[in-house]
């Protein structure tokens, strides 16, 4: 009964993978799984890379369906490295992925399931992956905006930044009241130091305070010793 049914599974298998199925014997053969990538992050590093692809290797051990098929998976001979996939690495991760879906299909054809299953399980992983770098892009783009944004905001304002700036600006208004009183004081003192008022000859005669040609010859007598004269006289 196994025996009729793998033959009839496998004539099945070959109609939906003509090219990509390729047997190693009545009871083995391996499928090629390209797996199916869409562009829609715009990196330039996943545009030049072409989609992973992966073999699946299936054996059939007797008493198949009865029993599950012997797997395993392998990368295409000199296949291109992709950003976020090797077969090599995710090989345990995806074979473990299709245990359920062998459980659930025991007695009965699984291996076009299993490859269907093993397809969406690789995409999915490829896709978590990619959202995971673009959010880690993403946080590092806001991360350098937020170093940036420093340069233009002031420090926030505490409790002791505030103290701080108020003890400053406090001294400051102190020293600034200080110099302008001394200012003010020198200026006064300024003001009351002047120079005695020299009068003219013609001011002096006017005045009653020239004696005979005084005013004619000295026009730069002070007015101090103007006065002294008057009072002495």
């Amino acid at each position: 009964m196994g025996k009729e049914e793998q033959v009839e599974e496998r004539e099945v298998l070959d109609s939906i993978f003509p090219e990509e199925i390729t047997d190693i014997s009545d009871t083995e053969y391996r499928i090629s799984i390209k797996l199916d990538i869409p562009d829609d992050d715009g990196n330039d590093e996943d545009e030049a890379s072409e989609p992973p692809t992966l073999i699946l290797h299936v054996r059939y051990p007797d008493d198949y369906p009865d029993e599950a098929p012997i797997l395993d998976l392998s990368p295409p001979q000199n296949a291109i490295p992709y950003p976020y996939f090797a077969v090599s690495a995710d090989k345990e991760r995806l074979l473990k992925g299709l245990e359920d879906a062998i459980q659930e299909n025991m007695g009965m054809a699984m291996v076009f399931t299993l490859v269907t299953t093993l397809k969406e399980e690789a995409e999915q992983l490829i896709a978590d992956r990619k959202a995971a770098a673009a959010k880690e892009r993403e946080e590092a783009i806001l991360a350098a905006e937020r170093e940036e944004n420093k340069k233009f905001h002031g420090t926030p304002v505490t409790p002791e930044t505030f103290m701080k700036w108020r003890e400053g600006f406090l001294r400051e208004m102190e020293e600034n009241r200080q110099r302008e009183e001394e200012e003010r004081l020198a200026e006064l003192k300024k003001a009351k130091v002047k120079e005695p008022i020299k009068l003219t000859g013609k001011q002096l005669w006017e005045r009653g305070l020239a004696k005979g040609d005084e005013a004619e010859y000295d026009d730069n007598i002070p007015t101090e010793q103007v006065e002294r004269l008057k009072v002495e006289a």
